[in-house]
């Protein structure tokens, strides 16, 4: 390279104008700069959450509902002391069936607190009447309120399979069994 007077020209052999270190370490750092500053034209949008698996909100309803029910079973314990030791093995079954539910979650996922649905709870109140909701605060809760409950309960379990994971599915069914002999014993229970 040639230099004219101790002056860099910018011109070297061919004419072409000359790129120096300078330069290319100025590119350098705006190209370094622009990338570390996101170099985008509107605000930063927060990232969205991803929407949560179905299988875990499905899971989480049914624990929300069961956990409803154990407590309906308490109270019915507790309005009617004669029946407490006949009512308990219902609830035993049913604080199992949470258990098992819980035990189908994914590694270091808790139940996610489920909006009201029909998925996996029962209506508040199946005999139509405020009486017994869980819902309604009442202290007593009938064993025809419980019956009511569980026949609900078990009405619900086919069509919750046909979303559900295999493993899911094969509980839901068992769950469905348990609670349909429920209906049974607590009609028998009841009169």
């Amino acid at each position: 390279m040639e230099h004219s007077g101790g002056k860099d020209s910018g011109r070297g052999d061919g004419g072409g104008a000359r790129v120096t270190r300078r330069a290319l370490l100025g590119v350098a750092a705006a190209t370094g700069l622009a990338a570390a500053g996101g170099c985008s034209n509107g605000p930063d949008k927060p990232a969205t959450p991803p929407p949560p698996d179905p299988q875990t909100v499905l899971i989480s309803e049914l624990i929300a509902a069961k956990e409803r029910l154990v407590s309906l079973y308490g109270r019915a314990a507790a309005a009617l002391p004669g029946r407490a030791a006949a009512l308990e093995p219902f609830r035993q079954r049913h604080a199992a069936h949470v258990r098992a539910l819980r035990a189908l979650l994914p590694a270091g996922i808790a139940p996610i607190t489920p909006a009201p649905s029909s998925s996996g709870s029962p209506p508040a109140s199946p005999s139509g009447s405020p009486s017994g909701s869980p819902s309604d605060g009442s202290p007593e809760v009938s064993v025809g309120v419980l019956r009511d409950f569980e026949q609900a309960s078990a009405a619900a379990r086919p069509a919750q399979t046909t979303t559900a994971s295999p493993a899911l599915a094969q509980l839901l069914v068992s769950i469905g069994a348990c609670e349909a002999v429920h209906v049974v014993a607590l009609g028998r229970l009841r009169g």
